[in-house]
């Protein structure tokens, strides 16, 4: 099998019906490493926002309990992701998703801008650190994989194309993005998890080299120092040079899901063993039953 053969089949399948296909060979053959790195960096996005970050300061979830916060975001987008959207763990994961954010007062601005960063940020990483890019074919089947997802999670108002999606992130950001005190305690607490799975002496190393992965906006946002030009230089080659290497190799015979990374630390019966039904938050609407349906009758997007 050839490097770009994978890709060839890819473009033979149709986005609007294959969509879910398209992404998830993306996702765990063609770039699972990229795509962890980048799904990683779109939710610390979201932090930025004043609005989302009081509020995941408020639940203590990301700050007090950031590891299983983030065992338990990847495995329940990684569920849908891997057995699809119609499947028994597909509707079992949307439907956690659903208990947890109808128990607290989300805007819908708040949710489809989320929503966009799941879209936009991959294409954004492998622009600049992938070893090929996105095709417009791929983008496409993104686009619509997560206007499907939005409409099972309630989200209204959804952008159509990849475009869109961009345009909307960009507009959002500008608009909302500033300086909250409860959000760089959130940011902080997640740049300290990232460093937690490296060796303790790394740990400085760690926080720098994620720091200098950041772009202005985000810097300002959370009112941190620029990175030194130097250390931005040597992490975005660092990557690059990744990206070289992992060009040559032959392509991967077995899918890799998230829930086989090493970051999963795990929690009693993870990565062993876990139901998707416990995992995440329980507030006491969702502990009542209120709000967990899917709002999208199944066999309908």
């Amino acid at each position: 099998m050839g490097r770009y053969d994978r890709l060839k089949h890819i473009l033979q399948l149709d986005p609007e019906e294959d969509f879910e296909e398209i992404y998830r060979l993306a996702a765990t053959y063609e770039f699972p490493w990229d795509f962890t790195r980048a799904l990683e960096l779109a939710l610390y996005r979201t932090y930025a926002v004043p609005s989302i970050g009081r509020l995941l300061a408020h639940t203590a979830e990301l700050t007090d309990r950031t590891q299983k916060r983030y065992d338990d975001t990847t495995l329940l987008l990684d569920a849908v992701m891997e057995h699809g959207h119609r499947s028994e763990k597909g509707r079992t994961a949307i439907r956690r998703i659903n208990q947890m954010h109808r128990s607290y007062d989300i805007s819908d601005g708040d949710m489809r801008y989320v929503l966009c960063t799941f879209v936009v940020m991959p294409k954004r990483w492998l622009d600049m650190y992938g070893w090929r890019r996105l095709t417009r074919h791929e983008q496409h089947a993104s686009a619509v994989y997560y206007r499907v997802l939005g409409k099972h999670l309630g989200i209204t108002e959804i952008p159509e194309r990849y475009d869109d999606f961009e345009t909307y992130l960009d507009e959002y950001e500008e608009a909302h993005f500033g300086w909250d005190p409860a959000s760089r305690r959130v940011s902080d607490s997640t740049l300290a998890l990232m460093a937690s799975w490296y060796p303790s002496p790394l740990a400085p190393a760690v926080r720098g080299a994620s720091k200098a992965l950041l772009d202005d906006s985000l810097l300002r946002a959370f009112r941190y120092d620029q990175p030194r030009p130097a250390v931005r230089r040597l992490v975005q080659g660092a990557l690059r040079t990744r990206a070289r290497a992992v060009r040559l190799m032959p392509p991967r015979r077995k899918p890799h899901y998230a829930r086989q990374n090493p970051e999963i630390k795990g929690y009693p019966g993870y990565p062993v063993g876990y139901r998707l039904e416990d995992l995440g938050t329980f507030p006491r609407q969702a502990e009542r039953g209120l709000g967990g349906a899917c709002p999208v009758p199944h066999g309908k997007v």
